[in-house]
């Protein structure tokens, strides 16, 4: 009996808990609904019993190429990253090259970096280059953050790969380059998916590198938009939460579809048989 009271104590627990972590996504939404001005009364409404989409449709009318640029870019960031960290974490998970060891430390130290020395150093390279309000740029910077992490999961998943299928495959006659594409990345997929879900979301959701690496003309990712519309429209505070709330859905959708597979791939490579 006192076993069920606290199975039960526990739930409400973690209910209430739930329920405080996600009241800003959900008063995000409600402000979105509402009228226009109704979040600067004494009291607003806790539910959105007249609820409007105007907000959305000056969201959608304003930010919808802001949207288009933040998913090409965190799309071309995936690639990018995946494309550079899964041969490398082959290399340093499954061969014996000469300095991985030191090359990990480089990587570590790489993550350590402050971000606004990355992007001013970035800044004056790209601007040499022709980067800036370009979308090949704002690729390659954020894939600097992303390629590190990346690098660091996937080696850890494929550490726990046992080196004879790989030896196997060796003897079959298949070359290094075979023994990847045909074993390795057919293995990693739940690790890949894991590396390159956290290669979106960091794309998606960066800041610092689409403030210094674009000039606010027409090129810029939603983030920027939002902080834009946001000093534009400081009054408009439902057409803001839309615009947030819009910003929030493909992230929101690509969590819920590949749920299971970050699960898989965060916690295989924590035990090595």
């Amino acid at each position: 009996m006192r076993t069920l009271r606290h199975a039960r104590l526990r739930t409400v627990a973690g209910l209430v808990i739930v329920a405080i972590l996600l009241f800003p996504l959900y008063w995000m939404i409600n402000a979105s609904l509402q009228p226009s001005g109704a979040l600067l009364k004494p009291s607003p409404e806790l539910f959105p019993a007249n609820g409007t989409f105007d907000g959305y449709r000056r969201a959608l009318s304003g930010q919808l190429g802001h949207l288009v640029t933040s998913l090409i870019v965190s799309l071309g960031t995936v690639v990018v990253s995946l494309a550079i960290a899964m041969p490398a974490s082959y290399a340093l998970a499954q061969l014996r090259i000469r300095g991985g060891t030191m090359f990990l430390f480089v990587t570590l130290i790489v993550q350590m970096i402050p971000g606004i020395v990355m992007a001013n150093a970035l800044y004056t390279v790209f601007s040499n280059l022709g980067l800036i309000d370009n979308y090949l740029g704002l690729i390659l910077a954020d894939s600097t953050a992303t390629i590190p992490f990346a690098i660091l999961l996937l080696r850890a998943f494929m550490i726990s790969i046992p080196r004879e299928l790989s030896e196997a495959a060796r003897i079959d006659g298949a070359g290094y380059w075979r023994t990847f594409t045909s074993i390795i990345v057919p293995l990693s997929r739940n690790a890949m998916v894991t590396a390159g879900l956290f290669s979106f979301l960091f794309a998606w959701a960066d800041f610092l590198f689409a403030i210094t690496l674009t000039t606010g003309q027409s090129f810029a990712p939603v983030t920027v938009g939002i902080y834009r519309f946001l000093g534009n429209q400081s009054a408009d505070w439902n057409g803001i939460m839309a615009t947030a709330t819009l910003a929030s859905i493909p992230a929101a959708i690509l969590l819920v579809i590949a749920q299971r597979y970050v699960v898989a791939g965060m916690t295989s490579g924590a035990v090595k048989d």
